[in-house]
């Protein structure tokens, strides 16, 4: 290992253990272990650009093993990226500072997405890879031609999203994903072999990826790998044999210096160790300059890029943004005309998919489900499968692998502002919900199709049937959860989706066939309101009906046939409880305080609704698991039926 090189490294881990011992908690050995390794990657191999930090062009850099995130600090910082400065590496995990606890995503920093849920930035990472490959076929290999590099440590690779995401892409040939494995056997509780006992070599390869094995602390290792991934035809894993706790001598290789700071005795010692006679925080100039010298280069390599290139990106990228947006809103309205012809009855799935018909034509939506393409109805006749070897396509067939495609989905939206939406039944977003909740955290365009949405499946049973899953996905901030109740709100659900600029969107879809809702055309998109009366029975009313989805058909029929016994109703649909919440106060009183008694009607758990119907109110769902028999009898069996629900009012008032 030359001088140089050692020295450099070290200016990551002084930084690293001097910002973790100040904040009093932190991560140091992973960013002492890694620190050789990713000093090499950062010198001699990625493309990046510190002054434009947004460069699309720009090799994906993402830490998955976000505990370290110190790791990532430190270098943005030395290479001169203005989003750290040595202050904000000072105030490491303190209130609104950059470098929080785990990388939180922020646009045109250099952190590229928000990880620490370990396994997480692998399926982001395969996402950037697909969005690269995606791209490079639309817009041409001279302009698109990155590589998108991910460290792992054991922790990520003991999750199980690790082994979905990595299987898919070594499915997909991903030959431009590297993954860096900090491969230290050191987890929080010790040794790894407390749990593990896998060959991670054969793992690998039997995905059908390249493995590598060096010396993390060998620059000629760790510099002949590197270059030998760069032509690598298969996605390629570069096991890097580390201590963790680089030059500690109480703690290196020891569980010790995983999660704690490592005091500042033992600093002293590393100090000493290690040569390095500077103060806390301290880089010397000749040091940082060689730091900046790296960024510079960098940067001068991408203007040089940017330069030949930026007409020919200025009109080709965004791709499908060209297109002319008045052509699909034409086919929107058309479909909708169509629709109030017949009235049929029609599954909010199938009615989905009439909607993906038209907006799959735009190049830049990538559409995907979890093996359930046919139940889901997320591919139509004008999707081209993505397959290995062949990026022209905008559908990913993502197997039975939930989690890894809500996850690759997060990496595909974070790449370049491609729009990916992706399907599976909604009992299974429980698989999905870590990589949700985060879409949520960083504000992203990722749409989940999640169909099957109540007991109105059927005889799958109760395994099947989703309960306390709508509930669940509304309480997570930022996430807006539709339920609509016809083929008018599932366009208009849909086209708010899409339009969403900083929030993801769950749309929960009907397996069977229901009435619609909305008889009348409106040039107002009503469900961005989030509630909205569809009708009453008399300008004197003494209940208001709130209902969602396959249900708003029945609180429509239940209004009705009170209205046969004089008492009269008002019926409201409300498709997003989110965007309702976000009304102005006069017309949520509009919708809500009318009356005195407020129903709720929803085939789910019932506590979530009670902020709406008050104490006094009535709330019909299910509070119990589901049942195995056709739909309409277990309707029945929990008493969501017009006879009930109309006794219970009538007793109520």
């Amino acid at each position: 290992m030359s001088k140089e090189h050692r020295e450099l490294a070290n200016c990551i881990r002084f930084l690293s253990i001097d910002a973790v011992q100040k904040a009093k908690s932190g991560h140091p050995g992973m960013p002492m272990g890694m620190a050789d390794v990713v000093t090499v990657l950062f010198k001699d191999f990625l493309n990046f650009n510190p002054t434009n930090p947004s460069w699309i062009n720009r090799d994906r850099f993402v830490l998955s093993a976000g505990h370290g995130s110190m790791l990532l600090y430190s270098l943005l910082y030395l290479t001169g990226y203005k989003s750290v400065s040595l202050n904000d590496i000072k105030n490491f995990r303190q209130l609104d500072s950059i470098c929080a606890g785990h990388p939180e995503y922020h646009p045109g920093t250099g952190i590229e997405t928000t990880t620490g849920p370990l396994g997480q930035g692998i399926s982001n990472a395969v996402g950037f890879a697909i969005s690269e490959e995606i791209l490079k076929k639309q817009i041409g290999k001279k302009i698109i031609d990155h590589k998108t590099y991910v460290i792992a440590g054991d922790g990520c690779l003991m999750e199980g999203i690790s082994h979905e995401a990595l299987s898919l892409a070594g499915h997909l040939k991903l030959k431009n994903l590297i993954l860096l494995f900090d491969n230290n056997s050191i987890s929080i509780d010790g040794p790894t072999n407390l749990t593990v006992s896998d060959n991670h070599e054969k793992r690998f390869k039997s995905y059908g990826w390249d493995y590598i094995k060096i010396n993390g602390h060998n620059y000629k290792e760790i510099s002949k790998a590197l270059k030998k991934a760069q032509k690598s035809k298969k996605p390629i894993a570069i096991s890097c044999k580390t201590t963790i706790g680089y030059g500690s001598p109480n703690k290196g290789g020891k569980a010790s210096s995983h999660g704690s700071p490592l005091g500042d005795d033992e600093i002293k010692l590393v100090r000493k160790k290690l040569n390095w006679s500077y103060n806390p925080f301290e880089i010397p100039k000749k040091l940082l300059n060689e730091w900046k010298s790296i960024g510079d280069r960098a940067s001068k390599k991408a203007k040089k890029y940017e330069k030949i290139f930026s007409k020919k990106l200025k009109k080709n990228f965004p791709p499908g943004y060209n297109l002319a947006r008045n052509t699909i809103i034409g086919s929107i309205e058309k479909a909708k005309t169509e629709y109030f012809k017949n009235l049929e009855p029609m599954a909010t799935r199938k009615c989905s998919e009439k909607f993906l018909e038209i907006v799959s034509k735009l190049p830049n939506i990538i559409g995907g489900s979890a093996d359930l393409a046919g139940s889901n109805n997320t591919k139509t006749k004008n999707h081209k499968i993505v397959k290995p070897g062949d990026f022209s396509g905008n559908y990913i067939h993502y197997g039975v692998r939930e989690h890894a495609m809500c996850g690759i989905m997060n990496g595909i939206s974070l790449h370049s502002g491609l729009i990916p939406y992706g399907g599976t039944f909604l009992i299974f977003s429980d698989y999905c919900k870590p990589s949700i909740r985060l879409a949520a955290m960083m504000k992203q365009k990722v749409i989940y199709v999640f169909t099957h949405d109540s007991i109105g499946l059927g005889e799958d049973g109760p395994t099947h049937q989703p309960i306390e899953q709508l509930a669940s996905l509304r309480s997570i901030p930022n996430l807006n959860v539709f339920r609509p109740s016809d083929l008018i709100e599932t366009f208009e659900c849909w086209q708010l989706a899409l339009e969403s600029k900083n929030t993801p969107s769950v749309i929960a879809l009907t397996r069977q066939a229901i009435k619609p809702v909305r008889i009348k055309s409106s040039t107002k998109n009503m469900s961005s309101l989030g509630a909205y009366e569809i009708f009453r029975t008399n300008d004197d009313i003494k209940v208001t009906i709130i209902a969602t989805g396959s249900e708003t058909s029945l609180a429509s029929e239940v209004g009705h046939k009170l209205a046969t016994d004089g008492i009269y109703s008002k019926i409201i649909s409300m498709p997003c409880h989110e965007l309702f919440d976000q009304q102005s106060e006069g017309y949520k009183n509009e919708i809500l305080s009318e009356t005195n008694l407020i129903v709720s009607i929803e085939a789910s758990e019932t506590s979530y609704w009670k902020k709406y119907t008050n104490h006094n109110g009535l709330n019909f769902g299910i509070d119990d698991f589901g049942k195995s028999a056709p739909y309409k009898k277990i309707y029945q069996h929990f008493g969501i039926n017009t006879e009930n629900i109309i006794k219970k009012i009538k007793d109520k008032l």
